[in-house]
């Protein structure tokens, strides 16, 4: 009886994304997540792999303008989809509000996590103008969100930073919102 075991080859699956308004093909084992698809195929380091399971935040990137975290879904689960990484968020010639708010607001130390915070945040911004509540707004039924420092927080709490620089994250959030201080 023969007891050795010949590899067995694995399946490539062909996914068509949009990246940073950029049509991309891709060939990638179908067990790829979108984090490593992102970073070891396409060379978008941009985002970052910190905790490779969810809890940190440090790879969100925007799907179709809603904030994911890339390391916990497959890239294949994404055919056809429109990606936003944190290289996609400036045009040559100026940086996304959200990106100039933080360098003026110091809203960073290491910058780890600086591409999720900001990617986050975008996304973020968009689930607050169109109503949708958090754990802290006061009145769920009013559909206008006012981005209090609490209610930025809460919405960020997905997104961790290891060096605290959270209380400049949220000013330099709330500069681009236009939301209330405290």
């Amino acid at each position: 009886m023969d007891t050795s075991t010949k590899p067995t080859a694995v399946a490539v699956s062909r996914i068509a994304l949009t990246v940073n308004g950029q049509p991309r093909q891709l060939e990638l084992d179908p067990r790829t997540s979108l984090l490593d698809a992102l970073r070891e195929h396409l060379h978008l380091t941009g985002t970052k792999k910190g905790c490779d399971h969810g809890q940190c935040g440090a790879c969100t990137v925007l799907i179709n303008g809603r904030r994911i975290n890339s390391c916990l879904t497959l890239a294949v689960m994404h055919d056809d989809d429109d990606i936003v990484t944190i290289e996609g968020l400036s045009v040559p010639e100026a940086l996304h509000p959200l990106q100039a708010a933080f360098i003026e607001r110091d809203a960073f130390q290491c910058g780890y996590c600086t591409p999720g915070q900001i990617c986050s945040a975008v996304g973020m911004l968009a689930e607050a103008k169109a109503g949708w509540p958090s754990h802290v707004t006061p009145d769920v039924a009013s559909g206008q969100i006012a981005l209090s420092d609490a209610e930025i927080r809460e919405r960020m709490s997905g997104n961790i930073c290891r060096c605290a620089a959270y209380p400049n994250i949220v000013a330099a959030i709330r500069d681009v919102a236009g939301g209330v201080s405290r």
